[in-house]
């Protein structure tokens, strides 16, 4: 597993309150130091507060220390540019350099600029040696802005992380610890419904149907998908394994499928939030394969929308689980061949390079806002076209520059496509320069 850059003995800073969920986790309050004690989980490390309490506490709720821009209430972390704007429309406020002119309700954006000299600056002639000097300076002044930064529109206090299981060393979980609230859909697997933990955690529950999953195979498994912790993956919490059916227990994502999401929610998207999509998607991906994790089964059905318009990739790795033959069986009619390459469709040869082909064809639905790809193919046909070179066709909301990303994942070859850490890259490049 990837580590972040922390060590025994460091003192950090509580970026969110976080309320202990078992007896071996610590209490953390924002914005107060700890030092850290044990960092043999990567999820979880052990930690002193000042009063010499002792404990473990999420890795991704602390910052390594309160000299960076994490201190600021006006910094918003890992948030992209809809977001961005989506969060000023709710405000009606100034965002950090974000700045939205209520009276006809645009919204501005400014890159930070640096002299040659380091200095720091948005308008020309203002020069600051730092960041905070630089905002400090334009919440009073304009000066060449549209508008002075006259108020701190933050995203902190509604989106801490999960945590990479609902506490330290809880993969199993109590089944009468939880509450079914309403059924959200039926899966591959069986029913899957929106529940609470403790009666206050959010929560998705599937219920595994007898016979539909190789059980033992995928609760060992389980252990090492719970560590497996990204903004863009939807977080494994737990399951339930001392009855029958199974839990599987998994965040809450509000917005549900992106699929559905695609077809029935988004009106006239821009093309930025299209790309957003792809990045967010690419990024959950790109720490699947720096993890050597193949999830087999990508689409945009198995990819879902927070209550922020975040993507996150979902189920990856569960299709190694099913007792299906028509899903296991590439001649099977449940099989995904709408999104497997050459080398699936004729050998079942998975790899990280057939999860890449699979994005292309995700960025295909998304940029056709849920389109069925080779929608006039039954699967026959599609394994006839596309082992005989054929490609899907342009999307009308995509420029060349997005369908030639699309066109790198679909190669022939599967070591001439890009990883996941280039199309990152270059989907972030791309939108910078829109």
């Amino acid at each position: 597993m990837l580590t972040p850059g922390f060590s025994v003995g460091m003192t950090v800073v509580a970026e969110y309150e976080y309320v202990p969920m078992t007896p071996h986790d610590l209490e953390l309050r924002k914005d107060e130091e700890y030092t850290l004690l044990e960092i043999n989980d990567p999820n979880w490390f052990k930690a002193s507060d000042k009063y010499g309490n002792e404990g473990y506490i999420p890795s991704n709720y602390i910052a390594q220390a309160l000299n960076g821009l994490e201190k600021y209430d006006w910094y918003c972390k890992n948030i992209n540019r809809s977001q961005a704007e989506n969060l000023l429309k709710t405000e009606v406020k100034f965002h950090f350099l974000s700045l939205s002119r209520e009276t006809v309700g645009s919204c501005r954006h400014y890159n930070i600029c640096v002299t040659a000299e380091g200095q720091f600056y948005l308008a020309e002639k203002h020069n600051f040696s730092s960041i905070p000097e630089l905002i400090n300076y334009h919440q009073h002044n304009a000066a060449g802005l549209v508008s002075r930064l006259k108020y701190i529109v933050s995203n902190r206090a509604q989106s801490a992380p999960c945590t990479a299981g609902l506490g330290y060393g809880s993969w199993e979980i109590d089944p009468h610890q939880l509450t079914f609230i309403r059924e959200l859909g039926n899966g591959q697997f069986g029913v899957v419904k929106y529940g609470k933990w403790q009666g206050r955690h959010d929560v998705a529950i599937k219920m595994v149907k007898e016979g539909s999953m190789s059980e033992d195979d995928f609760i060992e498994e389980a252990k090492f998908m719970m560590k497996l912790c990204h903004k863009n993956l939807v977080q494994l919490y737990g399951v339930c394994t001392k009855q029958r059916p199974i839990y599987i227990v998994t965040e809450y994502l509000a917005n549900g499928c992106l699929l559905n999401y695609l077809r029935d929610v988004l009106q006239h998207p821009s093309s930025i939030l299209l790309l957003e999509m792809c990045k967010d998607v690419s990024e959950g991906m790109s720490y699947l394969e720096d993890n050597q994790y193949i999830h087999r089964d990508l689409a945009a059905r198995n990819c879902l929308v927070d209550s922020n318009g975040t993507i996150k990739v979902t189920d990856f790795g569960l299709s190694r689980y099913v007792l299906d033959d028509e899903y296991t069986s590439s001649v099977g009619s449940k099989f995904p061949v709408r999104w497997s390459p050459p080398e699936v469709l004729l050998y079942c040869k998975f790899s990280s390079k057939s999860d890449i082909w699979a994005f292309g064809v995700l960025m295909w639905e998304v940029y056709t806002l849920g389109r069925m790809p080779y929608d006039r193919w039954n699967n026959t046909e599609i394994v006839e076209k596309i082992t005989a070179g054929h490609r899907l066709y342009r999307p009308q909301l995509a420029n060349d520059k997005v369908y030639s990303i699309m066109n790198s994942c679909w190669h022939e070859r599967p070591d001439e496509r890009p990883t996941f850490n280039d199309l990152v890259m270059t989907i972030k490049d791309l939108l910078f320069n829109m």
